[in-house]
């Protein structure tokens, strides 16, 4: 038979979920977060930035909408004034072959001769790199995108999801 729970661990396992997927950031949890914003725009640009596409022109609200918050955000004095890139970036892991990390003893019992006897394997393990590049550099002038500049990577990352 089995213990009842207390009431507290479903509050708990609510909070956690709640936590959870709030943490979790969607378009249309930014469409709502900066609704006065969105419902302002007109039905292309809401599928434009739907779509995850940017313009020269665009707010950094409009960004903030289609892309998401940034994984950095810098800042440019140039000859107009000071100028905002914010950058977004993508992350992975790089594997990198496999190496040594020691033996692993296995033990057998052998019926002939009534012992045992005790082998060492070599284990080896993968390695993994991490791996960051910068995709994506957004310029914002008086509050408005200047500069959209896209990397064009070189290959996809081998086995690594990316973000």
């Amino acid at each position: 038979m089995s213990r009842p729970r207390p009431a507290t661990t479903g509050v708990f396992l609510a909070l956690i979920a709640v936590c959870l997927l709030s943490a979790c950031s969607s378009f249309s949890s930014r469409a709502k977060e900066k609704a006065a914003v969105f419902s302002a725009l007109d039905l292309a640009t809401r599928t434009r930035l739907e779509a995850r596409e940017i313009l020269v022109g665009d707010t950094a609200d409009m960004v903030y909408i289609a892309l998401g918050k940034p994984d950095e955000k810098q800042e440019k004095i140039t000859a107009a004034g000071v100028a905002g890139v914010w950058v977004y970036s993508a992350y992975w892991e790089e594997y990198q072959g496999t190496r040594l990390v020691g033996y692993r003893r296995d033990v057998a019992y052998n019926p002939g001769t009534k012992s045992y006897q005790v082998f060492y394997t070599p284990d080896y393990q993968p390695v993994y790199a991490p791996r960051i590049e910068d995709r994506l550099r957004v310029t914002f002038e008086a509050g408005r995108v200047t500069v959209v500049e896209k990397a064009q990577p070189d290959a996809k990352p081998p086995g690594g999801a990316v973000r």
